[in-house]
């Protein structure tokens, strides 16, 4: 699949609706059971866990707090370890304020990483758990045009039709060899300083049945807490 194919894949189904985040209306995964993690280690080295039940949200844009070119860093500890990203307040303070608060306020607690698309990327921050969810508002900060989505980068997830920069709570880390082949759309939040092997083990769990275009990983992975420093 080329990298087009795969973009427009990853813009029509990770992000399709967070127009409609905040919405009241019965989602597929509403016989998903609650978030708990489990006894046992699986094979991949990740925590057993079950697929948290989708959440609605319907938050307010955040006041601005960040402070351009400020050095903040932020772990996050996912049921395959923990990876902690350098966070890009020089060029997208916007982005990254708007992550901060989520992740201050305990957001992405509990949420999973409910796409894993291989030797692509793995994507996680939707509160509905289907890749249709979102905070209830959306940040728009458009990246440098010289903006290059390597191995490692992470990024803000937006539909086709959103404007570049637009983005919501869903973030992807790229887990290509190396260039995502992706056009300059996608808000950077920054880039793994630390601990992609944890991501790699998110990666590894990708469906073969799904083929190319990726989908939920074979088995639940959650975001346990996400911490700023």
């Amino acid at each position: 699949m080329s990298p087009a194919t795969r973009l427009l894949t990853l813009a029509l189904v990770a992000t399709v609706a967070l127009a409609a985040c905040g919405s009241s209306g019965s989602s597929s995964s509403s016989s998903a059971t609650t978030a708990t993690a489990q006894s046992g280690v699986a094979a991949t080295g990740c925590q057993k866990a079950s697929k948290p039940k989708p959440k609605h949200a319907k938050l307010k844009a955040p006041p601005m707090t960040i402070k351009r070119g400020q050095k903040l860093s932020a772990v996050v500890t996912t049921t395959c370890g923990p990876f902690n990203i350098d966070l890009d307040t020089t060029q997208q303070p916007k982005t990254v304020n708007s992550f901060v608060h989520l992740a201050r306020s305990g957001f992405y607690n509990g949420l999973d990483f409910h796409r894993v698309v291989p030797q692509f990327v793995v994507q996680a921050g939707d509160p509905l758990g289907t890749g249709m969810g979102g905070p209830g508002y959306t940040v728009t900060e458009k990246p440098p045009p010289n903006t290059v989505y390597n191995r490692g980068i992470v990024a803000m997830a937006k539909t086709g039709i959103q404007p570049p920069g637009a983005s919501g709570s869903q973030f992807f880390v790229v887990t290509a060899p190396a260039n995502a082949g992706l056009p300059p759309d996608y808000a950077v939040l920054g880039k793994v300083a630390s601990g992609m092997s944890s991501v790699d083990k998110i990666a590894k769990l990708a469906n073969p049945r799904l083929g190319p275009p990726g989908g939920e990983p074979i088995e639940p992975v959650l975001i346990k807490t996400i911490q700023v420093h």
